[in-house]
């Protein structure tokens, strides 16, 4: 029997997560998590029967307890609760599965307790990968990477030496505004931005895809998680996410790991790492499938992913501006108080006023990233 703990398990990720855990009956869920979604999560307290449950705010908690009095589960709230259900001394894995830089934290407790980590928090690695990577070296924890992508890389690496890479090809879909002008862009909708060609998603990272900021997002974490260098890693537009990347090695050899669009897929193969179990689902049909279409990405359109690279090349904790950045002009767009091209331009101004912190420590990071949303609110009036 295998034991894990969830942050966010009431997110897209998180419920897929529970999804493999019923599918397969022998994996123990000893603590779940929640922002503010208290009615699912009374229903997997009930359904799972954690030893505990965090959420965020001491008022939900309070509610949360009340609904649940009737069980054992322990209900506990804030960054403490969540770095106490990152720790717990039942858990082997804890699945990160949690939006925004908030993963950061119970991630790091998670690591220096012991704990593998199933990570599906991008902005972990993202602003801190510089800590991380380290930490998992020293106390002998495992990264297990939950994005698609990354899986897919993982997996084609899979009894490979990492010196042999040469590149690695991380596809995009184009998200669902594949093909369209910068002008045809300027009065799209959050409906618009929210309907995915493929993918199932939570909404903020269903607007990173439309942005490209998702991919930007996804070179960035691949970089710390492989171990290779920027011009080591090329964006590939792959339309009916078929191909989920690819690794091509000195020899000139390309692995790819294809399969239809399923997350359920790379989070099995994080939480049973290296075995590999039956998942009931789609299969790709080749005899149906005549061309896989390949082509690179609009840079030039869907600004998220060159401001990425910019801000990975520039290192330090530009990283954290931008992806704060991103975070705060995604919630905005989606409180509809900003037009879709405006999160590029806040992104785009997030930067341009920051001066680079060298080699951030984690106090560091988090000031920064504060420093990043007080700049916005002082900037763009609402």
């Amino acid at each position: 029997m295998k034991t894990i703990a969830i942050l966010g398990s009431t997110g897209s990720i998180g419920t897929q997560t529970l999804d493999v855990v019923r599918a397969n009956g022998d994996i123990q869920v000893c603590a779940v998590s929640a922002g503010s979604n208290i009615r699912m999560l009374e229903s997997q307290i009930r359904e799972f029967h954690p030893k505990l449950a965090a959420v965020w705010e001491e008022s939900y908690a309070r509610e949360l307890k009340d609904r649940v009095a009737d069980t054992p589960t322990k209900i506990v709230w804030g960054m403490d609760g969540l770095l106490e259900l990152a720790a717990m001394p039942e858990s082997e894995i804890l699945v990160t599965a949690i939006v925004g830089m908030i993963g950061i934290q119970p991630t790091i407790a998670a690591i220096k307790a012991g704990k593998d980590i199933a990570l599906a928090n991008k902005e972990t690695l993202v602003t801190a990968g510089h800590l991380i990577m380290p930490l998992a070296e020293k106390y002998k924890v495992r990264i297990l990477p939950v994005d698609s992508e990354h899986s897919a890389i993982f997996q084609c690496l899979h009894g490979e030496e990492s010196k042999t890479i040469e590149k690695l090809l991380i596809t995009a879909s184009g998200g669902p505004f594949r093909g369209r002008t910068r002008e045809e862009l300027k009065s799209v909708t959050v409906e618009d931005a929210l309907k995915h060609p493929n993918w199932s998603m939570g909404s903020k990272i269903t607007i990173d895809s439309a942005t490209m900021v998702n991919k930007g997002l996804e070179v960035m974490e691949a970089r710390w998680l492989f171990g290779v260098d920027l011009d080591q890693i090329q964006v590939v537009v792959q339309p009916k996410s078929i191909i989920h990347s690819m690794v091509e090695f000195q020899d000139g050899a390309v692995m790819a790991q294809l399969g239809t669009p399923d997350m359920k897929l790379p989070i099995q193969y994080a939480l049973y790492y290296p075995q590999r179990r039956f998942l009931a689902g789609d299969r790709l049909d080749f005899s149906a499938l005549t061309q896989i279409e390949f082509a690179n990405p609009d840079q030039e359109t869907f600004r998220g992913l060159p401001m990425a690279i910019e801000a990975a090349k520039a290192g330090g904790s530009m990283p954290t501006v931008f992806n704060a950045a991103n975070e705060r002009a995604v919630a905005l767009f989606l409180a509809r108080k900003i037009h879709f091209l405006d999160i590029y331009d806040i992104i785009a101004g997030a930067m341009e006023q920051h001066k680079v912190v060298q080699a951030p420590d984690l106090a560091k990071i988090l000031e920064v990233e504060a420093g990043t949303y007080e700049w916005i609110e002082s900037r763009w009036h609402f």
